[in-house]
């Protein structure tokens, strides 16, 4: 009876059924993949690079050990911290099962010293916050042909030399400014940013900031804040040169322009000499080019023109020019002449405008005018004086008509009570009551003997 190639779940530790070794080996690989993506932390062992590109080694404990291979297309990003023999690091990868041999081993996918995960969520946080701030948006050109340039490295790193044999064979002597900082280590990033401000303040051009390449921990200096402040407030353009191309610092993404390598970054401060001199050289020859074309122009221009009746017979010119200058130095000697004629004329066009509009004219005229006036004058004096008078004796006539007295003068009495006040009615009287009555000539009291208010 033929072994089992696979069994359901609930009999994987059925002994009643035998299995076969590659069946048990495809259960087993089956409940591996189960664990997913581990991170395992250990200490490194047995560590070689095969032939064949792919990388081996052991990740132990006190009590354990797992084989641990990293394949040949991920060596370059799974190892970029360079682990060595004996480091304790995490690593993250699957768990995967070799048939042949039965054995398992884990498949690493990333591999990074005990402690780079803190660093980096330091990093992540530190580079989302100086973002928020608009630290990576600035970028300034450039100079092409900087006067001085200033370098901010080690005197004793790799990449001040890989700068200097740059710099020799682009440009030998060119002006450089080196301000000695350590790069790595503690203290370092508070000298990085000293230096960046010390070469400013200098009056360097362009500042390089540079180290060689290496761990998470080694370039950790340029992923702190005081090196991206300095940067950032650095008023000359800065390179950032950290590293390898796949370190990533933030350093590079505050300065204005981001190197791959120290060389790379010379190769981008320091102007190629041998190409601008071609460039000049081109320019030159071009120049001159342009000016042998300008020229031989201008020689067929006064060519064409001496072609001409101008050129060709000076004299005749001359002779045109003469009595051209003849005819205005005849212009000349009758402009005055004309001059005061024509001056004349309008003075004496002013004059006949101006006598209708003489003083004494005017006086005459005025006189005339207040002599005819007099007569209406006194007129309207004597209308104006007669006017109020016959006014006044209207009023006085028409007051007259109207007053008590004459009323009175025509026989009717004015009576009235103790109070003074005049009586218009029967009903305001009481019997017994006095009364004071006014007649056209004297006056008399009465007493109210009845009162007959309905009676007229």
């Amino acid at each position: 009876m033929a072994a089992p190639e696979s069994r359901p779940q609930a009999g994987l530790f059925d002994a009643q059924q035998p299995w076969s070794v590659s069946g048990l080996t495809r259960a087993i690989q089956t409940q591996l993949e189960g664990f997913g993506r581990l991170a395992i932390e250990g200490e490194l062992s047995g560590l070689k690079r095969a032939a064949s590109g792919h990388v081996y080694f052991d990740l132990k404990d006190e009590s354990a050990r797992i084989a641990c291979v990293v394949w040949r297309s991920q060596v370059a990003r799974a190892a970029r911290s360079n682990p060595k023999e004996g480091d304790r690091v995490v690593v993250h990868g699957k768990l995967d099962v070799y048939a042949p041999r039965g054995s398992y081993s884990l498949v690493v996918e990333r591999l990074e010293p005990v402690g780079i995960g803190q660093l980096l969520e330091r990093f992540e946080a530190l580079r989302r916050e100086l973002a928020a701030r608009g630290w990576f948006e600035r970028k300034r050109p450039l100079p092409r042909l900087p006067r001085c340039v200033g370098l901010a490295t080690s005197r004793d790193g790799a990449a001040l030399q890989d700068f200097l044999r740059t710099r020799s064979l682009r440009w030998p002597g060119y002006p450089l400014r080196l301000c000695h900082t350590p790069v790595q280590g503690p203290g370092a990033a508070a000298a990085v940013a000293a230096a960046i401000r010390a070469l400013a303040a200098s009056g360097v051009d362009l500042i390089v900031v540079t180290r060689g390449g290496g761990s998470l921990e080694d370039l950790w200096a340029f992923n702190e804040e005081p090196v991206a402040r300095a940067i950032f407030e650095c008023p000359v353009p800065v390179i950032s040169a950290v590293g390898h191309e796949t370190d990533v610092t933030l350093a590079d993404f505050v300065a204005d322009h981001r190197a791959h390598t120290p060389t790379d970054g010379a190769q981008t401060a320091i102007p190629d000499r041998a190409r601008l001199l071609d460039s000049v050289q081109r320019a030159g020859l071009h120049l001159g080019q342009a000016l042998d074309r300008l020229l031989q122009r201008r020689f067929e221009r006064l060519e064409r023109l001496s072609d001409r009746g101008a050129l060709a017979d000076p004299g005749r010119l001359i002779e045109r020019r003469a009595a051209l200058l003849a005819a205005f130095e005849a212009r000349l000697d009758a402009a005055p002449q004309q001059g005061l004629l024509r001056c004349a004329q309008r003075l004496d066009a002013l004059r006949k405008r101006l006598e209708p509009q003489s003083p004494q004219r005017r006086l005459w005229r005025s006189s005339e005018r207040l002599a005819a006036l007099g007569p209406a004058l006194a007129f309207a004096g004597r209308s104006l004086l007669e006017r109020p008078g016959q006014r006044l004796s209207n009023a006085a006539a028409r007051l007259e008509a109207i007053s008590p007295l004459a009323v009175l003068a025509r026989g009717y009495t004015l009576a009235r009570r103790a109070d003074g006040s005049p009586v218009r009615s029967a009903d305001q009287l009481r019997p017994g009551e006095l009364l004071d009555l006014r007649f056209a000539a004297g006056r008399a009291s009465a007493r109210v003997e009845a009162l007959d208010p309905q009676r007229p």
